[in-house]
């Protein structure tokens, strides 16, 4: 967190972007989402509430167009070789089959739990991955991903702005 703290943030900063708006970005950036959202909100001092929001706004975002799109985003990387883009959409492929036992558990429950447990890997994009792989009908998927940011958000502004983020200010 410190290299996203001293580097997008910073970056962000010096070109005079309101804090709210960082903590979106934030949880718009695959694998850091909501969870790294919420800590930077923290960090920036940002109100918990307004923090809750944006975070929630910002992962929000991309789900809609993963579940979209992405199995033709896949199937068009993998005929790329340039840049080892093809190498790379299979990757992403292998790492949404290898976190696949979470939905074998009902699809629903195992989807919200996977999106809402913030574990290293899991969250709303590889959540969102899965469920279009997997083919979970679009109003189940997104239900499950919304109960499961819920559960994010709850467990991270716990942790954000309360053991957390009294370290986080202590450092200061």
């Amino acid at each position: 967190m410190t290299a996203l703290r001293d580097g997008l943030v910073n970056v962000l900063l010096d070109h005079n972007i309101a804090p709210v708006w960082i903590c979106f970005i934030v949880s718009m950036i695959p694998l850091i989402e909501l969870r790294g959202g919420l800590i930077v909100s923290s960090i920036l001092q940002v109100p918990m509430w307004k923090a809750i929001a944006f975070c929630i706004a910002g992962n929000i975002i991309p789900i809609p167009f993963i579940l979209l799109f992405i199995k033709k985003i896949l199937k068009w990387m993998k005929n790329i070789h340039f840049l080892k883009i093809d190498k790379f959409a299979e990757w992403l492929e292998n790492r949404a089959n290898k976190k696949s036992d979470a939905l074998k558990k009902g699809e629903f429950l195992g989807l919200m739990l996977f999106v809402g447990i913030p574990l290293p890997g899991t969250g709303a994009w590889m959540g969102s991955l899965m469920a279009a792989l997997f083919d979970i009908k679009l109003p189940k998927a997104i239900l499950a991903e919304l109960c499961g940011l819920i559960l994010a958000t709850i467990i991270m502004t716990v942790l954000s702005y309360g053991a957390l983020g009294g370290i986080f200010h202590f450092l200061g």
